[in-house]
């Protein structure tokens, strides 16, 4: 059944203002005569950052517990503070024309990158907690639920199909195979989805630490896996598990991501590591971040690895290889802990 998304040009209060608070020796500080960089009062205590996507225009989007923000990730300048229906960020995504998507605990969401503003949300899912998003090579955008998997049209604002008992339910994590097929990570595994019927086509079970937390694709074609006790490889086309990751053995795996170097980024709740996929090798563990739990990953943006964890935003120079907050997008505790 086809399902209308609820259009709105309605334009929303941009809400207080308030300078951020940038220190002296911050690699974002202003130049002398610039004018402040200014964002909206977060309504919220939690200010874990559950999603970076960048856009095609260079800037990314920063999904959090405490709202949607745009900044230049080059120098870290905060460009807008969208205000949202949920403070409960989960998940983005851009389409082919560049509208940004947005997950929440309350819905789908469509912004607009021109104006900042929402232009559709969706209330008909299979559950309104938005845990995923992906678009696959036709255009479509898949978001996963807690409850099932839906496909939808993002130029005609529909709804186009449902995935019906979803095997092991929540669809926590999206991938796309090097052959564009879409692969599906949950409460038992993985699932391939054919993404013409929108039904499930094999499965890969009895992974190590059972429920699929990260799913991303290698550059030499496997699904790297992130569950609460390991990090795994799998072949998509045999749809087998090939190995685990010795070193992320016991590791609770909450994000995985590449760099343009194939190095591979793996976010745990005890730190952010780099591997070499290869061979497995821990390559480093990065220092002073906002925070060791490590929720969202950003590599090869501004020049940096941006970093969402469960206090706030961060990223890693590529020249130290040490962390940094992100001095207006963390908690105040993490900014007096700095002083």
């Amino acid at each position: 059944m086809l399902s209308l998304l609820l259009l709105s040009s309605l334009t929303l209060s941009p809400g207080s203002l308030y300078p951020l608070p940038i220190t002296p020796d911050s690699p974002f500080a202003l130049q002398s005569g610039s004018p402040p960089v200014l964002a909206q009062a977060p309504l919220t205590n939690d200010y874990r950052v559950t999603a970076l996507q960048p856009d095609f225009t260079g800037d990314l989007w920063v999904g959090s517990w405490a709202g949607l923000s745009r900044i230049n990730p080059e120098t870290g300048r905060v460009l807008q503070r969208v205000r949202m229906p949920s403070r409960t960020l989960e998940s983005l995504a851009q389409d082919r024309v560049g509208r940004i998507w947005v997950g929440t605990f309350d819905g789908l969401v469509r912004v607009d990158p021109r104006t900042n503003v929402i232009t559709a949300q969706n209330f008909t899912l299979p559950s309104n907690r938005v845990l995923s998003l992906l678009v696959d090579s036709r255009g479509f955008l898949w978001a996963g639920t807690d409850r099932g998997l839906v496909m939808i049209s993002p130029d005609r604002g529909l709804l186009m199909t449902t995935v019906q008992d979803l095997p092991g339910v929540s669809a926590n994590a999206l991938a796309l195979d090097g052959n564009n097929n879409l692969w599906v990570g949950t409460l038992d595994g993985l699932v391939q989805i054919n993404t013409a019927s929108a039904f499930p086509i094999r499965e890969v079970g009895d992974l190590p630490g059972g429920a699929v937390q990260s799913l991303t694709l290698g550059p030499r074609g496997n699904l790297w896996v992130g569950t609460a006790s390991s990090l795994l490889v799998v072949d998509p086309v045999r749809a087998e598990l090939v190995r685990s990751v010795g070193t992320m053995r016991d590791r609770n795996v909450q994000s995985t991501e590449f760099d343009s170097a194939g190095n591979l980024w793996v976010g745990t709740t005890t730190g952010l590591f780099k591997i070499r996929p290869d061979s497995g090798e821990l390559l480093g563990q990065v220092p002073s971040l906002p925070s060791g739990r490590i929720l969202s990953l950003s590599p090869n943006t501004g020049n940096k690895i941006w970093v969402g964890t469960s206090e706030g935003l961060g990223w890693v120079s590529l020249t130290t290889g040490e962390g940094n907050p992100h001095w207006g997008l963390v908690s105040p505790v993490v900014l007096e802990a700095r002083q």
